[in-house]
């Protein structure tokens, strides 16, 4: 590897970075840059590149902590700090963006849902804290244990408010979405919201809906974020905190993909372009037809949204980081979505061949 790809990512660095030449990757020029506003000031700063995280107090003592690639929060109350999450890529990082604002001890912690990444690295916060989760996060921690993630000492089903040193936060589950046992946190005073992995502020989200399980209730997790009355949202990715504007706009994107993937959908399961498809590479290559099949629904959606004049006149590439690279993904895993999770508008009739329309 050449020298060039070896010197650290400074300030200076940043019109290479997110060009062609960075890394030597042809393709990179395929895509546009990404919008200029998704990367704050901080990014750039000699600060953040020395250090690697980012601190900054939403409002109230409630503060907003990210590597560049994964958020967390935690708040200060009179008692002790009440910490969300611990993602690895912040690790110890975290404590360090504790400690830059007060000498207060971690009493509690809050996970937001159970998946490593997110507190793969709770184990930092020591064993004298009390950790609250939803119940199923609980128990898929028992059933998969892991050291780094320290089972939950207090649990709920529903609904649990948490009130130490004069704040509260309420946490409520609303059914799985991203995941079994992903929560809402919302501090009503400070009108900070934490929902992590539903959206992903002024980008187009990591691929496949962000790898989320339910993509039905993902979708509902969305607007049900919009029915809080917050100003700032956790998100858990990427850079960022959310305000009401970016959720809509996120809103708004993934309603396009929803809406290119019932297109392709209706289209493509039509019997007459559904068997030439699966058949035009031959019987004996039936799994090579059902590749193509699946392909071309997944193009048709993607090429739908990046091409679409949004809202404001600007098409998604021009609004949102990363959609050139993700869309495609989101457009496999919403398309499933409707084939596994939505109604279908009918069904195949006794003796009835070839299938009718939504195979």
């Amino acid at each position: 590897m050449c020298d060039n790809h070896q010197k650290p990512i400074t300030a200076s660095d940043k019109p290479e970075f997110f060009g062609i030449d960075r890394y030597g990757f042809p393709e990179a020029g395929e895509h546009p840059l990404d919008p200029a506003e998704y990367y704050p000031p901080y990014f750039w700063s000699e600060r953040f590149q020395k250090l690697g995280y980012h601190v900054e107090e939403l409002r109230g003592g409630f503060y907003w902590v990210t590597s560049g690639g994964y958020d967390a929060g935690f708040v200060v109350t009179d008692d002790g700090v009440i910490a969300i999450d611990a993602p690895p890529t912040l690790g110890e990082n975290m404590l360090a963006a504790i400690e830059d604002v007060t000498d207060k001890p971690v009493t509690h912690v809050i996970y937001s849902h159970w998946h490593t990444d997110h507190i793969g690295a709770a184990s930092i916060y020591g064993p004298e804290v009390e950790i609250v989760a939803h119940e199923i996060t609980k128990e898929l921690l028992e059933r998969f244990p892991d050291p780094g993630r320290p089972l939950p000492t207090i649990t709920f089903a529903e609904d649990y408010t948490l009130t130490v040193g004069g704040v509260t936060l309420e946490l409520s589950y609303k059914g799985e979405n991203h995941c079994p046992g992903n929560i809402f946190i919302y501090a009503p005073k400070q009108k900070v919201l934490t929902c992590i992995d539903i959206i992903s502020p002024g980008s187009a989200t990591f691929m496949h809906c962000d790898a989320s399980q339910n993509i039905t209730a993902w979708y509902e997790a969305q607007h049900q974020i919009m029915e809080y009355d917050f100003d700032y949202l956790i998100a858990g990715h990427h850079m960022k905190y959310g305000t009401p504007a970016l959720v809509k706009e996120a809103i708004e994107y993934f309603a396009d993909v929803l809406e290119g993937a019932q297109e392709a959908v209706d289209i493509y399961s039509r019997s007459d372009r559904l068997m030439d498809i699966l058949l035009k590479p031959g019987l004996d290559r039936f799994w090579v037809g059902s590749e193509n099949w699946i392909n071309s629904m997944a193009n048709y959606a993607t090429k739908h949204v990046l091409e679409k004049k949004t809202s404001n006149g600007k098409i998604w590439s021009e609004r949102l980081a990363g959609v050139t690279t993700q869309t495609k993904y989101h457009a496999y895993t919403v398309l499933e979505s409707i084939r596994l999770e939505r109604p279908r508008p009918t069904y195949r009739l006794r003796g009835e061949n070839p299938p009718p329309f939504h195979a």
